[in-house]
């Protein structure tokens, strides 16, 4: 009687550990299959300031970060009692940048000359990362700007307004040198004759960084139309003084204009020629 009983409970009791075990074993593999997830790691961007003197950086803020900018040129250095452009007649923008996401920033600036009123939009299409795998950063940058001097300097509403658009291909090369190279579209909707209202630009940039703070800058700016009178070429050198929410830009250029069209379109400044300013431009975030 107790050998049936012994022999009940072990056909009973069997199965259900032997179920109970493959069960586990099942978890044990379906775990087991399932690859880890691995974080793409993002390279630092290029530049430490959104802003390369004339043209825009691969620089984008994070979210919820608001940027305050000052822009100032003081006039060309001619030699005269002006000491050295600061007497003379300067120009001037302000301008502040809200980024809404990791990836896109709008923003809003008013300058001096012509009374410019820019709206800006700027987004970080691709990002260079620490394996290597996206080898470059990817940023485009566009504005829509309009002129908001008195009504009879025009003949229609349309006759205000400008536009630019670039992409920003940036590379961080290592912890003390960075490039960039730069290709632009310029229209104005209304140009004197015989210009025309289309340009083509390419930029490069670099920096080298000499200490944690200080940075060595340089910017070339060259026009690519084909038009009778082609624009010079843009070129500016300086130095850069970075802190924790601050950036500083001192730096000579042969540009009078802020805004980037203007600078293209209209630019007869030449750098090698003695034609440059001073000027300075001042970075706050939040």
């Amino acid at each position: 009687m107790k050998l049936l009983k012994t022999i009940f409970i072990v056909v009973l009791v069997l199965p259900t550990m032997m179920l109970a075990q493959e069960q586990k074993d099942t978890v044990v593999v379906k775990t087991d299959s399932i690859a880890p997830e691995v974080e793409v790691e993002y390279e630092r961007a290029a530049f430490e300031s959104t802003s390369l003197i004339d043209n825009q950086t691969d620089r984008v803020y994070s979210k919820g970060t608001i940027e305050m900018i000052m822009n100032h040129r003081f006039g060309l250095v001619t030699g005269t009692n002006d000491l050295i452009g600061i007497w003379a007649p300067t120009n001037i923008r302000l301008a502040v940048n809200y980024s809404i996401t990791d990836r896109i920033t709008v923003g809003y600036g008013t300058t001096k000359d012509y009374r410019l009123q820019d709206f800006s939009l700027k987004g970080a299409i691709l990002k260079q990362t620490v394996n290597g795998k996206m080898p470059v950063s990817v940023t485009y940058y566009g504005n829509w700007t309009i002129s908001a001097l008195p009504k009879e300097n025009f003949y229609n509403l349309s006759d205000r307004w400008s536009f630019f658009n670039q992409i920003i291909i940036a590379k961080r090369i290592n912890k003390m040198f960075s490039v960039q190279l730069a290709p632009s579209y310029s229209h104005y909707n209304v140009v004197q004759s015989p210009m025309s209202n289309d340009l083509f630009a390419i930029q490069f940039g670099g920096r080298a960084k000499v200490t944690s703070t200080m940075s060595i800058l340089l910017d070339v700016n060259q026009p690519i139309s084909s038009q009778d009178v082609l624009p010079k070429s843009g070129f500016a050198v300086g130095t850069e003084f970075s802190t924790v929410g601050h950036t500083f830009q001192i730096f000579v250029s042969n540009y009078r204009g802020i805004i980037n069209q203007t600078s293209n379109m209209f630019n007869q400044n030449d750098f090698f020629e003695g034609d440059f300013a001073i000027g300075f431009t001042i970075g706050r975030t939040w």
